[in-house]
């Protein structure tokens, strides 16, 4: 019996050390173990992975190949723990139902790698968070550099929470509030456009389709196309709400042309509201342009379908990127700048969804178009 017991615990043990063996062979590589197989000083591992240009370019590729062969990855929790800088921005965002939003993230993810940083999309459901410290507490707790928020929702809460805690950030596609940092499109004059191209096209019964309530945005763009007919003595026909969204859209394009005196012209806050309000149009059997004109704003895939072909407002966003971008690196920079609210001009773009002025001529098909 005791020979059987001495017999299992030497098992045990033979297990335990041929364990341990396997998961030694499996640690990651770090500094240290990289230093020995190289025979440098973990000092000039270290330097050399940096790119540090004191090193010799035959030891920095001697060790660089070392290092890929034992797949080395630089930790970088402990690296921000010394350089103060995680690297990682937060792009925050509430709800992806505009397409807008989910195309605007993928260029701005795409710009952040391009510059050295780790993009981190965080979305929330505003309707699920109780304070606003819900959105604030992931960028802290992450170490982020800052934030960028895209949200209509979420902007004025997570701006003060922000400002609190002394976490850069630049709001994209809204207007700044309380000393923050904001660059959006002049959402007012990008109404003046649509409405003064729907006044020249010889529209007389002009209707708006509004964004989510209480939406900068949504009330610029209104404001701008009541400014436009104004000057010409005329007000909106109607306005009815479209919540930001293609069945909002569809609901409101069929209530204003079910209507006796129905428009013949509809301006959407934006382009999947638009592409709602054209499949309305279609289903009641009216002839898009022939009977209503449609034109949206942003300018996004879809609206450059076949199918569609929706005269809009192009959002800037490569310009809108790039500012946003140095208006946050200047504030990781120094916190302590004063906020800035920049406003970049959209371009209209000329399709085929709405009636134009004989002096304008729809843009050629060509790629998504």
């Amino acid at each position: 019996m005791h020979n059987g017991l001495l017999g299992t615990k030497k098992t045990a043990d033979h297990m335990k050390e041929k364990l341990t063996r396997q998961a030694s062979s499996r640690a990651l590589p770090t500094v240290s173990s990289i230093s020995k197989l190289a025979g440098f000083s973990p000092s000039t591992v270290s330097r050399a992975l940096k790119g540090d240009a004191r090193i010799s370019e035959k030891t920095r590729a001697t060790i660089a190949a070392i290092a890929q062969e034992q797949g080395y990855a630089p930790n970088a929790y402990a690296r921000s723990l010394v350089t103060q800088s995680s690297g990682l921005v937060g792009i925050v965002l509430d709800r992806l139902a505009n397409p807008f939003y989910g195309e605007l993230a993928e260029h701005l993810h795409k710009r952040l790698v391009e510059i050295g940083k780790y993009p981190m999309i965080l979305r929330f459901d505003e309707g699920a968070l109780e304070t606003e410290e819900d959105v604030i507490q992931p960028i802290l707790q992450y170490r982020m550099d800052g934030c960028i928020i895209a949200s209509a929702s979420l902007t004025s809460r997570v701006a003060e929470a922000c400002a609190r805690h002394r976490l850069p950030m630049v709001m994209i596609n809204r207007v700044a509030r309380a000393h923050s940092c904001a660059v959006s499109c002049n959402n007012y004059r990008g109404g003046i456009m649509v409405g003064e191209l729907l006044v020249e096209a010889g529209h007389m019964r002009i209707a708006y389709v509004s964004g989510r309530q209480d939406t900068s945005t949504s009330e610029d763009r209104e404001s701008g196309l009541r400014h436009a007919l104004q000057k010409v003595g005329r007000e909106p026909l109607g306005v009815v709400r479209g919540h930001y969204t293609y069945d909002g859209g569809y609901a409101a394009g069929r209530e204003l042309l079910s209507r006796r005196k129905r428009p013949d012209a509809i301006f959407a806050a934006n382009d999947i509201t638009a592409l709602g309000v054209i499949d309305a149009a279609r289903n009641l059997g009216l002839s898009v342009p022939n009977d209503v004109s449609i034109v949206g704003f942003d300018d996004i895939q879809a609206a450059r379908w076949h199918s569609y072909r929706l005269t809009t407002v192009a959002q800037p966003v490569d310009a809108m990127i790039t500012r946003a971008l140095a208006l946050l690196a200047e504030r990781m920079h120094n916190p302590e700048l004063e906020g800035e609210d920049i406003s970049i001009q959209g371009e209209l773009r000329i399709r085929s969804s709405a009636r134009l002025p004989t002096h304008m001529t729809a843009t050629p098909l060509s790629g998504l178009e």
